[in-house]
């Protein structure tokens, strides 16, 4: 407790100055003060928390002023470096990686890749899965880069084309085709492999309206079939063999009734229905006298 006095004496006397009846209080005390110097403590105690804190965090998840750990802000976007988690959808308007590395997305059960229209709907999905890659889209196109762009592949609900110059199929099988095919040229490509052409259960048709054209350089060209065999002309034109050796081996012969022939010359015989036979030669024609196997 501090008190103060105040005497009004003449300057110059020697007069013994009265005790001064007020007493004045200044400052805090008793409960009041121990309570301030509890909260000052207290806020100074929460101060020092928090700053350690701020220093763990900024050290735990490497705060610099370019980024945060391995990912940089840049003039051009964010740059991530190492291996990244992500737990909720991505958003980003282009991802690609390094010069010298390649981009890696990996997933435990599938990644998928969403397109999406101004009002928020799915316009195309890319999904890759543990046991099949699934398309979901309008189209699908494959374009080169060496050839300014030009369409490799492309798939819709009506058609699928191929740019390629050349279509190869490797498997051992050959390719499959269900329904119709159209080309412009059909080949094997190695000269020690042959080309077939083969439908083990049902018939093998080739049609061209200006004509098809069969060559083979070095080997040989059959044409097998269980049953019949139909070389067509519809707008009635001419089928011509031209080689310098035609054979027809199996042709059967025609008789009269007549048998124990030894002679070896004979001539070939048309019947009403197209069906070929032999006849014994003669001084003139003899198919009408042999003409039984046309019965």
């Amino acid at each position: 407790m501090v008190r103060e006095q105040y005497i009004t004496t003449t300057p110059g006397t020697n007069l013994e100055r009265p005790e001064s009846q007020y007493v004045y209080s200044i400052g805090i005390y008793g409960w009041r003060k121990r309570c301030l110097y509890l909260f000052v403590l207290l806020l100074i105690i929460i101060l020092i928390v928090n700053f350690a804190l701020l220093i763990w965090i900024l050290k735990v998840m490497w705060f610099s002023p370019i980024g945060m750990g391995y990912l940089y802000v840049e003039s051009e976007g964010i740059r991530l470096e190492g291996e990244s988690e992500f737990l909720y959808p991505l958003y980003a308007r282009e991802v690609h990686s390094r010069k010298d590395s390649s981009l890696l997305l990996q997933s435990t059960h599938n990644v998928t890749l969403n397109a999406r229209n101004s009002d928020g709907n799915v316009t195309g999905r890319l999904s890759v899965g543990p046991n099949m890659v699934e398309i979901h889209g309008q189209e699908f196109q494959i374009n080169s880069m060496n050839l300014e762009g030009k369409p490799l592949f492309t798939v819709d609900e009506n058609l699928v084309a191929i740019g390629t110059d050349k279509l190869r199929v490797t498997g051992p099988e050959g390719a499959l085709c269900e329904h119709s095919v159209e080309t412009p040229l059909v080949r094997a490509e190695d000269f020690d492999k042959e080309l077939r052409l083969e439908s083990p259960t049902r018939s093998l048709s080739m049609d061209a309206p200006r004509g098809i054209h069969i060559k083979t350089q070095t080997g040989n060209i059959e044409v097998l079939s269980n049953l019949d065999i139909k070389l067509h002309s519809s707008d009635g034109g001419k089928l011509t063999l031209d080689a310098q050796t035609v054979r027809l081996p199996q042709l059967p012969e025609g008789t009269s009734g007549e048998s124990g022939s030894n002679q070896e010359l004979y001539e070939v015989c048309v019947c009403p229905d197209g069906k070929l036979y032999l006849s014994v030669a003669g001084v003139d024609s003899t198919c009408k006298e042999n003409s039984s196997v046309c019965q």
